[in-house]
């Protein structure tokens, strides 16, 4: 039972209220150990219990001896054979408890199962909810609450149509974040009805569905992966040398994880962990070995719908991971770990071997991690087969690395202020018409390349495209014909694909053949123009590697045999019955409520639900919906011989069935007459009008003895009338009817025998088929920022490889810019001397010039240049650039924004994509590190602003590299002056003495720049940080304008009034606050001539005109 079910039920079931054995009913909340336990008090204390019990009512059964099962007995389990008969049914969970319906029982039986789900049982058209679960989620569900009375007492239950099953499981499980069972009906057999006593029907459970294990449910959010992962804690002591195994037992690991051990590992950050997570809708399966300490980061960047930890860990509430998980609300799942499945269990579970080199490489932590995750899984999918791609590591994956820090300060996917998805950097740049490609998007922004290679060659799909609109256009078009074909694939590798889904494979199939055609052609059009066959053309060569991972034989004769076998239109025709049938049983319900129901329950429909019944046609009735001429079938007649010869037969029926109504019209001289199947009545003649009646009367009345003969060919048995129809029994109709109902059914039995051929073809063609999904989803990020490029104006990057030597080339596909640093950037195709230089030429905010390009108003570009401690430009060392900005300047004059601009141009480029710029040329960062915008408390761990705000100091300090990119803000602004100046400062020297990372680093604490002159370390002075500032200028009218483009010089002044006035602040507060500020300026004696008026206030260099022309 559930926690809180069995809190609930505990009471009346202790005072009596439930059932007639009281004193044995209290043994339903006790676990399996009391059963267990009676087992051994022996026959003589199973007898005084038996005394105990009251004896039900006897009921009698009847059965045909053809019903019986046949063949051999099946053996008994050894635990199960000394038991009595009703102990063996408490062990199944069939205990003779209150006297409850069936359905009832078992649905209590499955509740007891699955503990900790809410269970979903179908009942005929309905799923229903029982006892506690229907009192505690039918109220949130919007749904009725009633009390189902039986022998056992009143019983809560809700419930809702079968149609409407998507609908209410996305409010359980994405915003209750609750887990569902689902408990659908089984018909028994006759051998089974037997030992169920009659019972027609067996209710198990065949899915568990929870946040992290969605497939092909409609909720799914098709635009981003939906993973589960799995945490495995390292409990082994540090400088423990007992060699860490994949192959280490269970009993193992359990004898390891002691409290004592727990607790002394929880207060340590860099406790190995190992990661596991899965997206079962595409199969996608990675694997890491990280620390605590890093999990926060990796959970932002995967984004896990649910985490799963051992059970183990429930007890350790304070372990350090908790916290972590707790940071973003993160749903976590305690699951028993009941065995470590080596990586050898884990092939069945895969579409193909893990690669030998792969396998060696995965550590302990990593393989614990993947076995929790399966096993967890596999029991949530109830039997469902698996195949899953082979693991990746995502250790051995070139991949640049953006904390969650990061993540969240860049808007990368999703605003700060409200989390929103729209004015993230994903929002702006996507530009895919698949969902596979805003998949594949989303994790290339996560996590950028750090192969040049890679990057290169999605730069040049980007340059092909942008070349040729054309082709782009007739690509994107057969894009938008194909569907999500990871998830279509996956559905068959679980077994769960239908006809619908096949035709959507096969049209993907078919848009995939026709995009390699015309990619193909658009190579050899390219090559035959360069005049050399052996020479790749330019526009060729970046399709090679795309089009050699498509593999179109085997998938192009499987889409040939789907549209030769499936009936399309037999689908439309179904589709278009299943809606009928669905409006149907809404309009019942509207009835229903309408007559009977109170006032209010009509808000318990769905919304629109009666428009859309009413706007349909009439639904057919059960007699119409069963009728011959009504039925649909998915299969062609000729998708086999088999079925072809079975509609050959079907339709030679049909004719008799025609020629046989004629002859029964012109006997019984009715015109009316038609014949029909129902339910209840089975095969029946069906005549309407008095006439008609009447001679059917006469007809019946004219041989009145032995009307049930079969010599009687002409008696008409009336078997049910009305005022204006009568329904009489044809002996010939009832043969013949049998006889067509008897090939329906064997032709749908060939159907679903060709429907599992078909699937296992998919599931054969498995790796093929995912892998030229992949391919399109390439194409389709490539195109969409070639369309993205276009529209904006971006430029290609130029990328540095920063491990090896590679002198980049400044030679920019764009318009020449006129700005500063735009003379000495051209003149010479090898003047960057360092390859982890970051030069942009005019760069923009690609998200804030989009929000602007909307409200009409223009963006201010500016240029940026960390070119390394050497001079840069040996022509020109006045112009030399150091590879740290110190940036100063008013609030509100957009430092932030510079800020982040450049680490999303870095991003964006190794990305694959152009960039918001006239020029930029790149060294390519190992990790991007941004403390920019306001951190904000965490009340929930004990942390005060001041402290997150150093925690991201921290971690950028302790892991920023030479390779990486460094953007921060306000380091120290949340604590007093003196002390927040010497902590920007620390942090400051340390990126350049320690880190030496390319950084830009902006502040309001001016004294920073008379600090770094102090010791040595402006560039000026050899060292490597450079002074720049934005500014503010009068309008000549009392008012200013800001001016966003940068300069070099120090601005001492942050114009903070200005600010205020903008803001509103009442008059006489800013009077007051510009006489505190004057008195603490005469105080300190500063030089009023410097600068004690608004103007602005330089430290080192004037604008110059050059300078002032720069065009960003």
């Amino acid at each position: 039972m559930y926690g809180s079910a069995c809190r609930r039920l505990a009471s009346p079931l202790t005072q009596g209220h439930i059932g007639r054995r009281t004193k044995h009913s209290l043994s339903l909340l006790q676990p399996r150990q009391r059963h267990r336990g009676l087992l051994i008090i022996g026959t003589a204390a199973y007898s005084k219990i038996r005394q105990q019990q009251v004896r039900g009512k006897k009921t009698r059964s009847s059965v045909r001896l053809e019903d019986l099962p046949q063949g051999p007995i099946k053996p008994v389990s050894r635990d199960n054979a000394a038991l009595p008969s009703t102990l063996r049914q408490e062990e199944d969970g069939e205990e003779d408890g209150p006297a409850y319906p069936t359905v009832v029982l078992q649905a209590r039986r499955n509740m007891r199962k699955f503990d900790g789900c809410v269970l979903l049982t179908r009942v005929g058209g309905f799923y229903e909810l029982y006892f506690d679960q229907a009192e505690e989620y039918g109220p949130l569900l919007n749904l009725k609450v009633a009390s189902k009375k039986t022998n056992g007492g009143p019983v809560p239950m809700a419930g809702f149509p079968f149609f409407q099953l998507e609908r209410f499981l996305k409010t359980l499980v994405l915003d209750l974040n609750c887990y569902v069972a689902i408990a659908e009906e089984f018909p028994n057999d006759p051998g089974d009805r037997i030992k169920s006593n009659g019972l027609m029907h067996d209710r198990r459970v065949t899915r568990v569905i929870t946040p992290g294990t969605l497939i092909d449910e409609n909720f799914i959010d098709p635009y981003a992966n939906n993973y589960v992962m799995a945490v495995h804690v390292n409990h082994q002591p540090r400088g423990d040398d007992t060699p860490s195994s994949p192959e280490l037992t269970r009993s193992s690991v359990s004898s390891a994880v002691e409290p004592g051990l727990l607790a002394a590992l929880q207060a340590d950050p860099t406790t190995p962990i190992g990661l596991a997570w899965i997206d079962v809708s595409t199969g996608q399966f990675y694997t890491q070995s990280t620390t605590v300490q890093s999990l926060g980061s990796i959970l932002s960047r995967v984004g896990p719908r649910e985490v799963v930890v051992d059970e183990i860990l429930e007890s350790q509430g304070d372990h350090q991971l908790f916290s972590v998980l707790a940071e973003d609300k993160h749903l976590i799942t305690f699951a028993p770990h009941s065995e470590d499945l080596p990586l050898s269990a884990w092939g069945p579970m895969l579409e193909s071997d893990i690669p030998a080199q792969t396998a060696r490489d995965f550590t302990a932590d990593e393989v614990r991690a993947g076995s929790l995750l399966l096993q967890y899984v596999r029991d949530r999918l109830q039997g469902l087969s698996m195949k899953l791609q082979p693991p990746l590591r995502y250790a051995s994956m070139a991949v640049m690395s953006i904390d969650k820090a990061t993540m969240r300060s860049l808007e990368i996917k999703q605003t700060i202020r409200d989390g929103a998805f729209r004015g993230s950097l994903l929002h702006s740049v996507r530009r895919t018409v698949t969902k596979g490609g805003a998949r594949l998007l989303n994790a290339w922004l996560s996590a950028p390349s750090t192969s040049l290679e890679t990057i290169k060659a999605r730069q040049d799909l980007v340059e092909y495209f942008i070349q040729s609109p054309d082709l782009r256009d007739e690509i994107v078009l057969l894009l938008r014909r194909s569907h999500d074909s990871q998830r279509l694939v996956q559905k068959f590798a679980l077994g769960r694909g239908d006809p619908d889904d096949l035709i959507a494979l096969a049209n993907t199939i078919r848009a995939t053949q026709d995009i390699v055609s015309i990619l193909e052609a658009a190579g050899e059009l390219n090559q035959s123009a360069t005049g050399a066959e052996d020479t790749p053309a330019p526009g060729a060569s970046c399709f090679t590697s795309l089009l050699s991972r498509i593999t179109l034989d085997e998938p192009v004769n499987l889409a040939n045999r789907i549209k030769t076998s499936i009936d399309e239109d037999g689908l439309v025709q179904q589709h278009r019955d299943e809606d009928s049938e669905a409006s149907q049983l809404m309009t019942l319900a509207e009835d229903v409520v309408a007559s009977e129901g109170a006032t209010g329950d009509i808000a318990v429909l769905p919304k629109g639900a009666a428009a859309t019944a009413r706007k349909r046609k009439q639904a057919t009735s059960i007699r119409d919906h069963y009728s011959d001429d009504n039925m649909a079938f998915a299969m062609k007649p000729g998708a086999s011989p088999g079925l072809r010869k079975l509609h050959t037969k079907l339709t030679s029926l049909l004719r008799e069935k025609s020629a046989l109504a004629e002859d029964l019209r012109a006997r019984f001289g009715a015109a009316s007459l038609t014949l029909r199947w129902t339910p209840t009545l089975g095969h029946v003649c069906h005549v309407k009008g008095v006439k008609d009646m009447r001679k059917i009367i006469d007809s019946s009345s004219s041989t009145p003895s032995d009307t049930s003969s079969s010599n009687n060919g002409g008696q008409a048995v009336v078997v049910s009338s009305s005022r204006s129809t009568r329904a009489f029994h044809a002996p010939e109709w009832t043969a013949l009817g049998r006889r067509i109902h008897q090939t329906r059914f064997e032709i749908g039995a060939e159907e679903q025998r060709l429907l599992a051929e078909l699937r296992a073809q998919v599931v054969a063609n498995l790796v093929r088929l995912r892998r030229n999904a992949g391919v399109l989803d390439e194409l389709d990020v490539a195109a969409g920022f070639a369309r993205l490029a276009e529209e904006r104006g971006w430029t290609r990057p130029v990328l540095c490889d920063t491990s090896g030597s590679t002198t980049p080339t400044l030679t920019s596909t764009s318009t020449s810019t006129s700005s500063e640093f735009g003379s000495d950037i051209t003149a010479s195709s090898t003047s960057a001397a360092a390859s982890t230089a970051h030069i942009v030429l005019g760069g923009r905010h690609p998200t804030v010039e989009a929000g602007l390009r909307e409200q009409g108003r223009s963006f201010t570009s500016n240029d940026c240049l960390l070119a390394g401690t050497t001079a840069p430009f040996p022509e020109n060392p006045q112009q030399q650039h150091g590879r740290i900005w110190l940036i100063t300047g008013p609030n509100m004059a957009g430092k932030s924004t510079y800020l982040r601009q450049n680490a999303l141009i870095a991003i964006l480029a190794q990305a694959g994509s152009w960039v918001p710029a006239k020029f930029a040329s790149l060294g390519i960062a190992d990790a991007v590190f941004s403390r920019v915008g306001s951190a904000g408390d965490n009340l929930y761990a004990d942390q005060s602003t001041f402290m997150v705000e150093m925690l991201e100091a921290a971690a950028i300090l302790r892991a920023a590299t030479p390779r990486s990119l460094v953007v921060m803000d306000e380091v120290g602004r949340g604590t007093a002056p003196d002390a927040g100046a010497a902590v920007a400062f620390a942090a400051l020297h340390h990126l350049a003495t320690v880190n030496r990372s390319r950084a830009l680093f902006a502040t309001h604490f001016h004294g920073l720049a008379d600090l770094v002159a102090e010791k040595g370390l402006h560039v000026e002075q050899g060292g490597p940080v450079d002074t720049y500032c934005t500014d503010v200028e009068d309008d000549g009218a009392g008012g200013f304008v800001y001016v966003h483009r940068l300069r070099r010089g120090v601005n001492r002044k942050s114009h903070a009034l200005k600010v205020a006035r903008l803001a509103g602040l009442p008059e006489a507060a800013i009077t007051m606050a510009r006489d505190i500020l004057e008195e603490n300026n005469r105080r300190e004696g500063q030089n009023l001539n410097e600068g004690q008026t608004q103007n602005t206030a330089l430290h080192h260099d004037t604008p110059t005109k050059q300078q002032s022309a720069n065009s960003g």
